[in-house]
């Protein structure tokens, strides 16, 4: 696969007026926003390339989300960065509400798991 080709999803399309595909990176994205809108959610976490990356103004929407995508059923991970005084265990099942609710709304697609790792927490300046 080229570096620069994307992965793709069928969506089910019941119109008969063409297919319907999604880009991987759309899945993330979607989860990535719909994280970051919980509160008690300090940031998204990614690796230190991505870390880099958005020090350099090329900030990626996606990072600290890995999405797989089979045969229609998403399996989600995030990496979050937390703000001090939260409910881990309450951020993180709000969370996953929010993220499975706005992956199944927007794309179709049947979420089966979203398993979160919280990479930090950030104190308040």
């Amino acid at each position: 696969m080229a570096k620069d080709e994307k992965i793709t999803y069928d969506i089910q399309n019941d119109a008969g007026l063409g297919d319907v595909k999604i880009a991987d990176e759309v899945v993330a994205i979607i989860a990535g926003l719909a994280a970051t809108e919980v509160e008690g959610v300090a940031s998204m976490a990614g690796n230190i390339t991505n870390e880099l990356i958005s020090k350099l103004g090329m900030k990626k929407l996606s990072r600290g989300v890995k999405v797989d995508v089979l045969e229609g059923v998403v399996t989600v991970s995030l990496a979050l960065n937390l703000k001090y005084n939260y409910s881990i265990v309450d951020v993180t099942a709000r969370v996953q509400e929010k993220v499975k609710s706005a992956i199944e709304n927007m794309t179709g697609l049947e979420v089966a798991d979203i398993n979160i790792r919280v990479a930090g927490v950030e104190m308040e300046d």
